[in-house]
């Protein structure tokens, strides 16, 4: 996914965000492509009444630099193959990357705060295993993922952006924070993101988005407009922390 090694003083921030397309026969369209495919170039400015929504006395909307939302080419691939070739080092650099994926009927709208790297069981779309148990016993130290941790958290402030997030999003918005991103393509991708960081010694500054499994015109209008202040709340809490850090 290439490097978010992240220095949030300078004159653009740019994030990186991916969707994955069909899931087989009962899911042929993927909310979270639909969702990413037709984003603006720049996170937009925050809208009058959003701002006054969300607002309290002590709370106002801090400065932020131009946000460049680079959108992957394509719908990924829900394969294993696919999502381990995309960590390619030469790709632009990024500050952040924000990965969707669907989690089935549920109504709600969860950010995953670990990736896992092991467990994966299932067959993805190809009808394929990860066979990582095999693999790594074949390659040793030349495993992909040797020396990387079972787990991996996001370096990402995740619960103040989830205040941030739920500041800026419609009060019936269900909005919460996830533990387990559930040990398949959604997990997996994450894991990569993270552990491709980790090992090149640069923050994780990595995000899941889970989003319904609804792929309505209404539904992905929400999931839209969840996303773009989802991002606004991550570059609000990065600016932020940042600033903290200089004092």
């Amino acid at each position: 996914m290439g490097s978010t090694g992240a220095d949030t003083s300078q004159d653009e921030l740019t994030v990186l965000i991916t969707g994955f397309g069909a899931f087989k026969k009962d899911f042929p369209v993927n909310p979270s492509w639909e969702i990413a495919k037709e984003l603006p170039e720049y996170l937009p400015p925050l809208r009058a009444k959003t701002r006054a929504a969300g607002a309290t006395s002590d709370d106002a909307a801090p400065y932020l630099p131009p946000v460049r939302l680079l959108v992957h080419p394509e719908a990924i691939h829900v394969s294993y193959d696919v999502v381990r070739d995309l960590l390619h080092p030469e790709r632009p650099k990024i500050d952040v990357a924000v990965h969707i994926g669907m989690a089935g009927p549920r109504p709600y709208y969860s950010i995953e705060r670990r990736g896992h790297r092991d467990g994966y069981a299932m067959k993805d779309v190809d009808g394929k295993f990860l066979n990582d148990t095999e693999r790594r016993l074949r390659e040793g130290k030349d495993w992909v993922w040797e020396d990387a941790p079972k787990e991996l958290l996001t370096d990402l402030d995740i619960d103040d952006v989830l205040r941030r997030w739920k500041k800026y999003s419609p009060n019936d918005a269900d909005l919460r924070v996830s533990e387990d991103a559930g040990r398949y393509l959604c997990d997996f991708i994450y894991f990569s993101s993270l552990a491709h960081l980790d090992k090149a010694g640069e923050p994780l500054n990595v995000i899941f988005l889970h989003v319904p499994s609804d792929s309505t015109d209404q539904a992905v209008t929400l999931g839209k407009d969840l996303l773009l202040q989802l991002v606004r709340s991550i570059a609000e809490s990065e600016v932020a922390r940042r600033a903290l850090r200089k004092k």
